[in-house]
């Protein structure tokens, strides 16, 4: 859950950012101290994480304590003469913004690099990206990256897992889930060598195989021309000559 409080009368506000999982409170952040409380044992590694990333904390703050606040203002004032028509007290108001949905990719460097899931363009800022493996939270080789801003008022955040270590038949028991405050259902994509972009280049071994089979295939392409071409300039046998020609070359004409 993921939004703000505001009085009109006194002007005090009071945001809120907490996560569950399984039913129980998993994180909460505290505004007043600019804390994450972890509930949960489970919890303790995503709340030292989160605590180190003040990048983060200033962009939760000042969309709790502000973004958020301008958007109930704004709505206030639009619907304020309707709101007082049905007589409806306008002292407490809560929002909370609409989730925007992110583009989730499976990334990699190179085939002994990490795979990165990486997810973009989603808002709000509180979010959440694991790996699962069959279903149940993992931690083994997995790297948590910050939740960043990005240019148009969205973020981006990623999570690495190492796969150095994983058997090609044992990729489709990993999943990339992502939770977004503000939208009930997760975002699951599945380890799959076939959806992972990359940058790598083919390997020499590869470039010295194409290069093999091209010029062998320049080779036999020559081979053919060849066979071809003498095939068509074979000597053929000489054209018989007639009785009156070798009459005329043994008796020519003074």
């Amino acid at each position: 859950m993921y939004g703000c409080e505001w009085d009109d009368e006194t002007g005090n506000v009071n945001g809120f950012s907490q996560f569950g999982f399984d039913g129980e409170d998993f994180i909460v952040f505290n505004l007043e101290t600019e804390t994450w409380i972890a509930p949960r044992a489970e919890a303790m590694f995503t709340k030292m994480k989160w605590d180190r990333d003040e990048l983060k904390i200033q962009a939760d703050k000042k969309y709790l304590t502000q973004i958020c606040v301008e958007w109930i203002k704004k709505y206030l004032n639009d619907g304020k003469e309707q709101l007082l028509k049905t007589g409806l007290e306008l002292q407490r108001f809560e929002f909370t913004e609409a989730a925007v949905l992110p583009s989730i990719s499976l990334l990699q460097k190179s085939s002994s690099s990490p795979v990165t899931c990486h997810a973009t363009g989603f808002f709000p800022g509180q979010a959440s990206i694991f790996w699962t493996k069959d279903g149940d939270i993992y931690y083994e080789g997995v790297d948590f990256g910050e939740t960043l801003p990005n240019n148009d008022e969205t973020f981006q955040t990623s999570v690495e897992l190492d796969v150095s270590s994983v058997p090609s038949e044992d990729w489709g028991r990993y999943n990339c889930v992502f939770r977004l405050s503000g939208y009930k259902d997760e975002i699951i994509t599945r380890l799959d060598k076939a959806a992972i972009r990359t940058n790598e280049k083919p390997t020499s071994s590869l470039i010295v195989t194409v290069v093999v089979l091209g010029v062998f295939a320049a080779v036999a392409a020559a081979a053919v021309g060849f066979f071809i071409y003498k095939k068509k300039n074979a000597k053929r046998p000489p054209t018989p000559v007639s009785d009156r020609e070798v009459e005329e070359e043994l008796n020519p004409k003074s």
